[in-house]
């Protein structure tokens, strides 16, 4: 008798453990799939850079220095994709902030303003940094439940010996690029 109970005993540790590895995996799994979400919204954003810049160009000629920042930017941010979160935080953070200023400069030229390319590109912008919002916030719930079950008692356990670790936050560091651009006029 005292042997069967020892066995279940063992056979219940054994089935909670494999139920946190179970947990650890689904959230580990959910980290990157929010990851995912948010390099796509960033690579989109990236691809629309050059066509807003092209239908720009010929409007802002005094704006050259701001058109070769954006430009430049954008190359540091595609250039930095594989980096961590925090490395491509800081870069699209940047971009984010260059774009905001563009966006401002566009407010002094009506004619552009009035242009349908030019209003296409706002629009699509703006959707993409909604969609790049949404995508951090998702991604980064995810972040915080694998960190919660890599760090929490009895999950850490089983975490330390399947190697699971941490995950960063996708946080932009510098609170005027937390503002998305406005494009709106």
């Amino acid at each position: 008798m005292g042997t069967w109970i020892i066995l279940a005993v063992l056979a219940g540790i054994v089935i909670y453990a494999i139920s946190l590895y179970n947990t650890l995996v689904k959230n580990r799994q959910m980290a990157g799939e929010g990851w995912s979400g948010i390099d796509v919204q960033l690579k989109r954003r990236a691809d629309l850079i050059p066509n807003l810049l092209e239908s720009v160009k010929g409007y802002m000629t005094h704006e050259r220095e701001l058109l070769e920042e954006v430009t430049r930017l954008r190359s540091q941010a595609v250039a930095g994709a594989s980096g961590s979160p925090e490395q491509r935080a800081s870069l699209e953070g940047a971009l984010s902030g260059a774009l905001g200023r563009l966006m401002a400069v566009a407010e002094n030229y009506p004619d552009l303003k009035a242009n349908e390319n030019f209003k296409e590109f706002q629009d699509a912008l703006e959707e993409t940094e909604n969609e790049i919002s949404m995508s951090r916030r998702y991604y980064n719930g995810a972040v915080r439940n694998l960190n919660v079950s890599v760090e929490s008692f009895p999950s850490m356990l089983v975490a330390r010996q399947f190697g699971f670790v941490k995950a960063e936050y996708f946080e932009i560091e510098d609170e005027a690029d937390r503002a998305v651009p406005k494009v709106k006029f």
